[in-house]
């Protein structure tokens, strides 16, 4: 008998078993998200209700350039916690005029939310936009208490590129360069994030984040863990690529070994795209664990 079945031919592995098509998918969150448009979609049109709708005060510089610039909306009680919220994008796109629909959320909960901007890939590194954010934290830090919020209650939010951009304000090492104090962060929560750039350098991400080897382990969030951590939430969707899963494992397990606290919020049932909502519904389990890390 003649055996007609046949497989489908792969190309040289370039990371663990994955040939260059396969990483190539595995980190295609568009392409793994048939509808994901209509969620971006949604937080471009209600970001500026809620813009009309809260106190806030917008375009604020915290740096040189005219990207580097936050939006504040500030909760009604003085000494609220801090939300610092850092907007996703595959690092290439979005803003944050997409964010301010989170405010709806935190503000009435008690926090002041912060919306952080930062310069696009390619048109800056990896490395710029890490160094703009963590510029922002530090104006924050400085700064927050001029607005009725308490500088030593600031959490990081971030999904996406934005949970990988948490990550990286969690890191060690960056502090002193900034004067403020290493246990900045009370708490963090990272959605969908990535904490290990080599598979992602080797993607075609690269062709836009342009990455070489030592800023891919420069900009990894897993390689550079605090020496003492803040309690932080990660979660990635249920129905996200085995990559996407696999990096918030691996940040998982890495906040753990080092004695850290960290708690998993499983999202069962959502793409990439479709765990934007979570953070827009105040009674859904990922927002009820963030209100309580935040003690609200």
């Amino acid at each position: 008998m003649v055996d007609t079945e046949t497989k489908a031919e792969t190309g040289p592995k370039v990371y663990g078993e994955f040939d260059q098509a396969e990483l190539d998918r595995q980190y295609d969150a568009r392409g793994a998200s048939s509808d994901g448009q209509k969620f971006r979609d949604f937080l471009r049109e209600e970001s500026p209700r809620v813009r009309r709708e809260f106190e806030c005060r917008l375009d604020i510089p915290y740096g040189p350039s005219p990207d580097e610039k936050l939006d504040i909306f500030p909760a009604a009680a003085k000494g609220s916690p801090v939300v610092f919220f850092i907007h996703g994008g595959y690092w290439r796109s979005s803003s944050k005029d997409d964010m301010s629909v989170f405010a709806g959320t935190f503000v009435p909960a008690g926090a002041t939310l912060v919306a952080v901007n930062y310069s696009l890939a390619p048109k800056v590194s990896v490395d710029e936009i890490v160094r703009q954010c963590r510029a922002a934290l530090a104006w924050v830090y400085r700064n927050i208490a001029d607005l009725g919020a308490d500088p030593d209650r600031i959490f990081v939010n971030g999904r996406s590129a934005g949970g990988h951009l948490a990550g990286m304000m969690l890191a060690a090492g960056w502090h002193g360069g900034f004067d403020v104090p290493v246990d900045l962060i009370k708490g963090a929560c990272a959605v969908s994030g990535l904490y290990d750039l080599e598979p992602v350098r080797l993607s075609n991400v690269n062709e836009w984040a342009r990455l070489d080897e030592a800023a891919a382990l420069r900009n990894s969030p897993i390689h550079h863990l605090p020496e003492t951590g803040c309690p932080l939430i990660a979660t990635s969707g249920g129905l996200e690529t085995d990559e996407f899963k696999r990096q918030t494992e691996i940040y998982m397990a890495a906040w753990r070994a080092a004695g850290f606290p960290c708690s998993f919020v499983p999202m069962p049932g959502r793409h990439h795209f479709a765990t934007m909502p979570e953070l827009l519904d105040a009674e859904s389990p990922l927002t009820r664990a963030v209100f309580d890390q935040m003690g609200l």
